[in-house]
């Protein structure tokens, strides 16, 4: 990632909001980007910020997160336990079409003759707000608003408003209303921004060429149109209902027509200069993995009666109530800083759009804001978005956890194919099973066992919620355990270690290794993590540990193994160097030189095969240095140093999931000039296109990432079983930052400064935290103060790059050479010219 040191918007364009993202200007050419970052969506559905008018974009979509198709994964050559089949998230019929034409002449974006454009998403109303005024080609001006909301409250409501004005002559109004079958249909216009071929890019969703949705109901009655559907493979079904009121002292009529793949309702209005005419759309969306679509279509009328039963006004203070406690809970407040505290406030919305509402399923890694990667789930959200859930909104986080254990019949399935007792999770997935279809980078990374375990164990020690391990959480904490005592061994060389072989750590750019440090030390953590849970269950819940007992076949020299294990884990490290190794063999290769590669070869897997890459030291992201940051308490402070210095010169930072824990683990250290940086790059990943993917969906987990890079970055939280502690690290100019967080049912708010924290209760009970070792009791109604002696050590210097790594030396006397596949890159070059 190229680093930034200053807010890299247009701000006469994007100017600032604190409280909002808002666009003055339209500009043709990155609808992509627009349609993102203007998305709006509450964990269940999500609606990209297309035109309501429903032309002019570049990537029409509507996801519900969960919904998918599947297919079969096809491999060149087949070998045992690959992944089978495939999933992706299905682009759902379009339901917030809204055309309108204007002496038939129609309203479209990208060619209309605009005097003055306004978009405004709202943080705390949780509505995108747009205004236009149009010029026809008459020479009439026309003002269009529009207010786009979807509910958090009612998660399967979307309600849409709809506001033509002559503002100085009548017209002939035509509005339609459409619900669009776009997956199967396609771009009827062929007007997108889209180019007609892209480029190869593994981190976008899979097309179909088969038909996905197929047609079961079709309804209409007066208003209101719904639309069923079945998916031809995965059997899953949808019903998508919308009903319409129009308001307005003009005449009118309406008529409406449906087919299979397209529903219309049409007004047809005389409108005088002045008149207002109002369109209240009001759309519902149920999906299931198999109840018939004519019952969903029963749910989506309900659904729409009761909308249409309360005011408009209501349903958006409703949408404003639940937004004021989410910010009242969650707000991460910097003073001093608007344009920061807009771009903080927009990446928490967006894990507020992300989660809300996902009640029972996963948190996709793009939330439910575009297609990119298929849909899937990853590990980024038990390791960079349950945090935030598990301290501002527990029980989402407690529901996400839930997914996962609803996941583990099939862990344990996946495990027995990989010849191994206990589960393993699937490393990308929406229905529970493995869909990746490159092993070395996806089922290898083992880890994700341990990344779940981790969350599990954190929600647990951060809420005191024993019993969501009582009624059957604890199985995952005992099938991971299972998992790691089996997949690894012993081997003696001096004395007994246990280490782990054949495996990928979060770098995507080093695969299929030996004694991953990162690996390692989380599988580590994992056993522990098993031990302390079946030992408090049998201590303070026998019932509850003989029923488990019963139900896994939990034997007693289990729990000894696991704890043998764990305590002989194999941690690499490097005398020589005074470094953990990435893995085994990771210090033998040579350097990538980064300094020396081309930007228009970065990111390096869109341009070099992986066996280029996996023969280099070169990271897609943080690996050691993500261990530094789970597992603090297992470095010194002298190691944590070293490790970031030598890995964080060989990061690219391809990966968005990068950035937030490098800026966490600089500041730490000591490199405040590098984490603002980090820090500053990843809050604006989305928001300025940084890694030029943004069209293809918000990325969640850098989101999440920055509340973490916020609270234990610079407000050094951290939380090591159970016992919160605080290190500042509050960057040098910034005056204050606030935030809140949950600590077994009360709430902590936490205001830094340069020279104080201070700790205040704002609801709940007396809660125990330490600063700098010192333990400090916060009790209701009597907020603490705590002098801080600075924030942390200062390091100056600049941090080696891997032209300061080239020519050390290693523990045998070879020199460390660093490069990089010259002949590649002087064919593309080559190629390139010729073109």
């Amino acid at each position: 990632m190229n680093h930034i040191t200053s807010d890299p918007l247009d701000r006469s364009r994007f100017p600032v909001d604190e409280w909002a993202f808002v666009e003055d200007e339209y500009i043709q050419g990155d609808e992509g980007l627009t349609e993102t970052v203007f998305a709006v969506g509450n964990g269940y559905l999500g609606m990209r910020g297309n035109p309501d008018e429903g032309r002019g974009g570049h990537s029409f979509g509507t996801f519900v997160n969960g919904f998918h198709e599947t297919w079969p994964i096809r491999h060149a050559e087949e070998a045992f336990g690959f992944a089978r089949v495939g999933q992706t998230i299905v682009n759902v019929p379009d339901a917030k079409v809204i055309r309108l034409y204007v002496d038939d002449e129609p309203f479209v974006l990208f060619e209309a003759d605009i005097l003055r454009h306004t978009r405004r998403l709202d943080f705390r109303d949780g509505v995108l707000v747009r205004e236009i005024d149009w010029r026809t080609p008459s020479g009439k001006r026309v003002l269009v608003t529009s207010r786009r909301l979807v509910s958090f409250e009612d998660r399967h409501l979307v309600v849409i408003e709809y506001e033509v004005t002559m503002l100085d002559s009548s017209a002939s109004l035509l509005i339609s209303s459409q619900i669009l079958n776009r997956q199967d249909l396609g771009d009827q216009y062929h007007a997108g921004m889209r180019a007609a071929a892209e480029a190869f890019d593994p981190r976008k969703a899979e097309s179909f060429e088969d038909r996905v949705l197929q047609p079961v109901l079709k309804r209409d009655g007066g208003t209101r149109a719904v639309l069923g559907y079945r998916t031809t493979n995965s059997g899953m079904t949808i019903a998508v209902g919308a009903d319409h009121r129009i308001e307005t002292d003009a005449e009118w009529d309406q008529s409406s027509q449906i087919d299979d793949d397209i529903a219309k309702h049409v007004y047809r209005v005389k409108a005088q200069a002045g008149q207002k005419v109002r369109l209240v759309k009001t759309i519902s969306y149920h999906t299931s993995r198999g109840v018939p679509p004519r019952e969903l279509a029963d749910r989506c009328d309900r659904t729409l009666d009761r909308a249409g039963e309360t005011p408009t006004s209501e349903i958006f203070a409703h949408q404003r109530s639940w937004l004021d406690d989410f910010w009242q809970r969650s707000d991460v407040q910097v003073a001093g800083q608007p344009e920061i505290q807009q771009a903080v406030r927009w990446n928490l919305f967006q894990l507020a759009q992300a989660t809300a509402r996902t009640d029972g399923q996963g948190v996709a890694a793009k939330g439910v804001t575009g297609s990119g990667y298929g849909g899937h789930y990853f590990w980024d959200t038990e390791i960079y978005v349950l945090p935030f859930l598990t301290y501002t909104s527990p029980n989402v986080a407690r529901n996400a956890l839930r997914f996962r254990l609803g996941m583990l019949d099939a862990a344990r399935d996946r495990a027995v194919e990989l010849n191994q007792r206990g589960a393993l999770f699937p490393w990308r997935t929406i229905n529970g099973l493995e869909s990746s279809a490159y092993y070395a980078a996806g089922t290898a990374q083992y880890h994700i066992d341990a990344d779940i375990s981790h969350a599990l164990s954190q929600y647990v020690q951060a809420t005191g919620d024993e019993d969501f391990l009582q009624r059957g959480a604890v199985d995952i904490l005992v099938e991971t355990a299972r998992l790691w005592a089996d997949l690894g061994f012993w081997r003696s060389n001096g004395d007994q270690r246990f280490h782990i072989d054949g495996v990928t750590g979060p770098d995507e750019y080093t695969t299929v290794v030996d004694d991953n440090l990162y690996t390692n030390v989380m599988a580590r953590a994992n056993l522990r993590a098993a031990v302390r849970a079946v030992t408090r269950l049998k201590d303070d819940s026998p019932v509850a540990f003989d029923r488990m007992v019963a139900r896994l076949g939990l034997e007693e020299h289990e729990i000894t193994g696991w704890q043998l294990a764990a305590e002989a884990m194999h941690i690499p490290y490097d005398d020589h160097r005074g470094i953990h190794p990435q893995d085994a063999q990771f210090l033998d290769k040579e350097l990538w030189d980064l300094e020396a590669t081309p930007a228009n070869k970065r990111p390096l897997l869109l341009h070099y095969h992986p066996l280029v890459i996996y023969r280099f030291q070169v990271l897609k992201q943080a690996d050691v240095v993500l261990a530094l940051y789970l597992q603090g308490d297992e470095f010194t402070p002298e190691q944590k140093l070293r490790n970031f210095e030598y890995y964080d010169a060989l990061t690219t930072g391809d990966s968005t999931l990068s950035g937030v824990v490098q800026s966490i683990i600089a500041a730490e250290v000591g490199h405040h000039q590098l984490s603002q940086q980090y820090f500053l790059s990843s809050l604006y990943v989305d928001l300025a296109d940084l890694h030029k993917n943004t069209s293809d969906g918000v990325h969640v987990a850098s989101t999440g990432g920055i509340w973490s890079a916020l609270v234990n970055g610079y407000g050094g939280m951290r939380d090591w079983l159970g016992s919160i502690t605080f290190d500042p690290r509050l960057p040098a100019d910034w005056d204050e930052l606030s935030f809140r967080v949950a600590v077994k049912g009360s709430r902590l708010r936490v205001d830094l400064a340069q020279h104080e924290i201070v700790f205040t209760i704002e609801t709940g009970d007396t809660v125990t935290v330490s600063v700098r070792s010192e333990e400090v009791q916060v009790k209701p109604d009597a907020p603490v103060r705590v002098a801080l002696d600075g924030q942390g050590p200062r390091i100056t210097t600049r941090v080696p790059t891997t032209s300061d790594l080239r020519g050390l030396m290693r523990a045998d006397g070879s020199v460390i050479t660093a490069s990089i596949p010259t002949i590649s890159v002087d064919r593309y070059d080559e190629d390139e010219a010729a073109s």
